[in-house]
């Protein structure tokens, strides 16, 4: 059977670990979600111990990720790797909302805050609104989207900018063309 680490990148423990902190859960609470010992998950953050796939799958449904988040680590260049991320390995994280792609611009889950470039496709919008214990910024890159910060919708032009200090928000393109923006979360959530 193939190992994790060959299909991941030397930052999956990092990022296991970050997003183990940013939900707040223990070591040991992630280890009786598991079933798995505190010892294993630690070697795992650690990348001194391999999880099989099925152990990968698992944690992505504790964690609240989609298993590509913990898939989809391209091996970059050693001078790059933990530098710069290429446009064609970025990784696909976030919820899958219709309508929703979003991709981790950040090398890894590890630092303060995280990048993402998110696609909003036409005639897209999320229903209900989103709260999270989080400080984000975003930037419209093209198209036109709107968005209800504390129930109040602005319209946003590519160019504008907008910050969410834990309102509850929704998004929407009602516009025939996609909307793409690049989001900066602090503390990550993905």
């Amino acid at each position: 059977m193939q190992h994790a680490t060959s299909l991941n990148s030397q930052s999956l423990g990092a990022d296991l670990r970050a997003l183990r902190m940013a939900r707040g859960l223990t070591l040991q609470d992630l280890a009786d979600t598991l079933n798995r010992s505190v010892g294993w998950l630690s070697q795992v953050e650690r990348d001194l111990s391999d999880p099989s796939i099925t152990d990968l799958r698992q944690m992505a449904q504790a964690l609240g990720v989609s298993v590509s988040m913990l898939f989809r680590h391209a091996a970059a260049p050693v001078h790059e790797a933990g530098f710069i991320v290429r446009k064609d390995a970025r990784r696909p994280i976030g919820s899958s909302v219709a309508g929703l792609i979003e991709e981790l611009l950040s090398p890894d889950l590890t630092d303060d805050f995280e990048m993402v470039h998110s696609t909003f496709l036409p005639h897209s919008r999320i229903k209900d609104p989103v709260t999270r214990p989080t400080q984000e910024v975003g930037y419209v890159v093209s198209g036109r989207l709107e968005i209800d910060i504390a129930g109040t919708v602005h319209s946003l032009n590519p160019g504008d900018s907008f910050r969410i200090r834990g309102e509850p928000f929704r998004w929407a393109n009602p516009y025939p063309d996609p909307a793409v923006a690049i989001w900066v979360i602090a503390p990550p959530v993905y």
